[in-house]
């Protein structure tokens, strides 16, 4: 029930963010601004030391990815804002995948029962990942007060920057440009 409730309130926070027009956060490279072409040499690296299972019950290794340039996103179906990224990141999969672009998608708490027909009926390209009960995963890159929250993490492993909120592909797309 704790848990519900914590949820609820991090939904709600989301909400607030977007509600009031996306409210610029700092980047995790010491809230110094950062051109959104590159990754700031001093950004923290991301954790990746995790194997989480797919909607299919296939084991993703979070690790194996390194190299390539990620977009990390934090979901979960019963969210609005989640869902309207959904189609950018779609574009951004199939316009990338080439040049070493990868979008995971790691749902909050979805069962695979749950998250199996939406990913049928959004169409969703790039690997979603069951997250619910892995509050280790959650612990290495929260808190999460909301949802979406989403980072970019270069080929270096480094966590090149966090949105939290609802926002728009273009956005997500110049911050990959510089790092692909």
């Amino acid at each position: 029930m704790k848990t519900r409730w914590m949820v609820a309130a991090a939904g709600a926070l989301g909400l607030a963010v977007v509600a009031i027009g996306g409210v610029g956060l700092p980047d995790l490279a010491g809230g110094r601004n950062v051109a959104a072409a590159a990754c700031d040499p001093a950004a923290k690296p991301a954790n990746l030391n995790f194997t989480l299972k797919d909607v299919n019950g296939a084991a993703v290794n979070l690790a194996s990815l390194k190299g390539k340039v990620i977009i990390l996103d934090f979901w979960a179906t019963w969210c609005a804002p989640c869902k309207v990224e959904i189609p950018g990141f779609i574009e951004l999969q199939t316009k990338y995948k080439s040049k070493g672009l990868v979008v995971v998608g790691i749902s909050v708490n979805d069962t695979p029962e749950q998250l199996k027909p939406f990913v049928a009926e959004y169409k969703i390209n790039y690997p979603v990942l069951v997250g619910s009960g892995r509050d280790d995963v959650f612990d290495a890159y929260g808190p999460l007060w909301g949802y979406p929250t989403t980072f970019v993490i270069g080929r270096e492993g480094k966590l090149c920057k966090k949105h939290m909120g609802l926002t728009a592909k273009e956005q997500f797309e110049k911050d990959v440009l510089g790092l692909l």
